[in-house]
């Protein structure tokens, strides 16, 4: 049975490395389900010349279309929607990714607060004892976001920050990217062929 993973874009830079985790979720066959912050959609933009679509309901068919997605494959929840089934451990996701997470959703994460969608998923995953994963793409790291990357971990979070490698000679952005994304698909137990891994024949 292909999993149901929830996926995160929150205002941190890295746009390219949630866009690119929902792509490649989607072609693995995974069922998912995207929830966005109001500065992602700033981010977004700029980073990506990318415009989503403010309703919920055009967000998914936006993001349905661009990646191919079956009937009910994708579900997009707007920032409030406390009916979404990841607002409940009755019903939540098998893991959840924050990617980008910015500083300001990994401190309300790690202080206990729902005040948004995003923190309530992340809350139920932590008391559900479910794999969630923080892809926090900052630099430097403060005192303050050392401190409650600490406390998440220590809660059970996977903490990944978005620092790409080079050991596998990197030829593009794509590959850089790519690099992070298959680090996260691991994480997941998602199958992938994005990068060789250590050791293997060239």
């Amino acid at each position: 049975m292909n999993p149901t993973i929830a996926v995160a874009l929150t205002g941190a830079s890295g746009m390219p490395y949630g866009l690119r985790l929902t792509q490649c979720l989607i072609e693995s066959g995974a069922r998912v389900y995207l929830l966005h912050s109001k500065a992602a959609h700033t981010v977004a933009k700029q980073e990506q010349d990318l415009t989503i679509p403010p309703r919920a309901q055009d967000a998914e068919k936006f993001f349905s279309e661009r990646y191919g997605a079956k009937p009910g494959q994708l579900r997009v929840f707007a920032r409030e929607d406390w009916f979404a089934p990841v607002a409940s451990g009755s019903n939540t996701a098998d893991s959840m990714v924050i990617c980008p997470c910015s500083m300001g959703t990994l401190a309300a994460v790690a202080a206990g607060l729902s005040d948004s969608l995003i923190e309530r998923a992340a809350d139920v995953m932590l008391k559900e004892k479910r794999k969630l994963v923080l892809v926090p793409r900052e630099t430097p790291f403060s005192v303050l976001h050392l401190e409650n990357m600490l406390r998440l971990a220590h809660a059970g979070a996977v903490i990944l920050p978005a620092n790409p490698g080079f050991y596998h000679h990197p030829k593009s952005l794509d590959d850089m990217v790519d690099f992070i994304v298959a680090r996260i698909l691991d994480q997941l137990g998602v199958k992938h062929q994005l990068l060789e891994r250590w050791g293997e024949e060239h």
